[in-house]
């Protein structure tokens, strides 16, 4: 007999690591298998099959998927350590006006304008237009878990305060109300073992209703051994 197991994809950036932790606590018999996947395949996987639920970003294409969003995510400019937006805190979109901004095919910030000048050609991946700002082609907009997870020594990154936020969902397939599903989606939602939307092992009114039945019998035998017991008569 094969080990259950519950399939977990998530997309570069998203650390699922808390996630995983609780889970292996409360389900220790139930393997998490995490599968790491391009931004761009994630929904895709769900669809197929290939995994019983994502940690993505948004947008995606929602057809057939249910999503709960999890955290926005800071979003932050790439640049080497030498650029002018290094000398503030934070900065604007206006403040990089006079840049070439890359924009890889992978980005899922939502844009009404792009700020800066956009490059020739679009990178496929941010790994590779994070080579390119190493390189001083441009600077790169990205979520700030992409900007840690390529971190260079040569590049650094300022918060961008009015720029689009990434968000980060949990999506799985409509119609999939597995417990193992319901499991993880009481744990990413930070619900207790104590908590009532928790399936408990046995139901206490289960419990209540064996001990009223075994109460109906101990009064139903008491008057048949009580039968004849009176005072013998005079």
């Amino acid at each position: 007999m094969t080990a259950p197991s519950f399939r977990l994809a998530y997309v570069p950036g998203v650390t699922p690591t808390k996630w995983v932790r609780i889970w292996n606590e409360r389900l220790p018999r139930v393997a998490l298998e995490l599968i790491g996947v391009p931004a761009a395949e994630a929904a895709d996987r769900v669809r197929a099959g290939e995994a019983d639920a994502a940690l993505l970003r948004l947008p995606i294409d929602r057809t057939g998927l249910n999503a709960i969003p999890l955290y926005t995510e800071t979003t932050v400019v790439v640049v080497p350590k030498d650029h002018l937006v290094t000398a503030a805190e934070e900065v604007t979109a206006a403040d990089l006006a006079d840049d070439v901004v890359l924009r890889p095919l992978d980005d899922t910030l939502e844009w009404e304008q792009m700020p800066g000048h956009p490059f020739a050609e679009r990178p496929e991946t941010t790994a590779q237009a994070v080579e390119l700002v190493a390189a001083g082609v441009g600077l790169l907009v990205v979520p700030q878990s992409l900007a840690r997870l390529h971190h260079r020594k040569d590049l650094t990154y300022r918060p961008i305060t009015d720029a689009p936020e990434s968000r980060v969902v949990l999506s799985w397939p409509e119609g999939e109300n597995s417990d193992l599903m319901e499991q993880f989606i009481g744990i990413v939602r930070g619900r207790t073992v104590n908590s009532s939307r928790e399936r408990p092992a046995e139901p206490p009114r289960k419990k209540t209703e064996k001990k009223k039945a075994e109460a109906k019998k101990r009064a139903a035998a008491q008057p048949a051994r009580g039968k004849g017991r009176g005072r013998p008569k005079r």
